[in-house]
């Protein structure tokens, strides 16, 4: 059925990009428009619009950014998980799930690989859609960095479940054998958990702790 929009090696054909990224731009306005209903019943304006098309931005182009590879595959990027979290903080679980999930688009056009429909909804739709699930936490004592965990782990939890159903036989050579049940689980959360501590360790600086406070009250005002 999706057979013109994925080409034999598992990619994207023409028709595949030109259908990723119609859908992306109706689901970021999809986004926008409720982000928007929100901000008017708490008198924000056109400012969350604003906000959110930023943190996409920025998660974006951060994504790009790789500090380091991890030996079974996958890498470690400059926070960008971060700023998908940040709108679920300021602005509610709802918009964060909404603004996760145009960014799974959006890294799906960067780098897709399809394997099956529900494969690219576990690694791409609902991965990056749980970032939104910080803010449940958004009310609560160091909320953004509970969140921030429980987001991660969220997106780690999606990636792990296609993993099992659909990555098993990728397994590169260096895995160990013994651990092999494990793949998924330890594939996927090495390189999120080690993205996860390194944001961590700076939302605890005092700057930055500081200089987001800031933010969120621009971003609130």
């Amino acid at each position: 059925m999706f057979d013109f929009l994925v080409n034999a090696e598992g990619g994207l054909t023409a028709a595949g990009y030109g259908v990723c990224i119609a859908a992306g731009i109706v689901l970021f306005i999809a986004a926008l428009i409720f982000a928007g209903r929100v901000s008017e019943k708490k008198r924000m304006g056109t400012k969350q619009l604003v906000f959110c098309a930023m943190a996409l931005a920025l998660a974006f182009i951060t994504s790009y950014i790789k500090l380091f590879n991890m030996p079974w595959g996958g890498s470690v990027t400059l926070c960008s998980m971060l700023f998908i979290v940040l709108t679920a903080n300021w602005y509610g679980t709802k918009t964060g799930v909404l603004v996760g999930l145009v960014y799974g688009i959006l890294q799906f056009i960067q780098e897709p690989y399809v394997l099956s429909f529900f494969q690219v909804c576990c690694d791409y739709i609902l991965a990056f859609a749980a970032l939104g699930a910080a803010g449940f936490f958004a009310k609560k004592k160091h909320g953004l960095i509970t969140g921030y965990i429980v987001a991660v782990i969220a997106r780690g939890a999606f990636h792990a479940l296609g993993g099992y159903l659909y990555w098993m036989d990728y397994m590169p050579d260096n895995f160990p054998q013994s651990l092999r049940s494990l793949y998924p689980i330890l594939y996927n959360y090495s390189f999120l958990l080690a993205e996860g501590v390194i944001t961590v360790i700076i939302l605890c600086i005092p700057a930055v702790i500081k200089g987001l406070n800031r933010v969120k009250r621009i971003a609130l005002d």
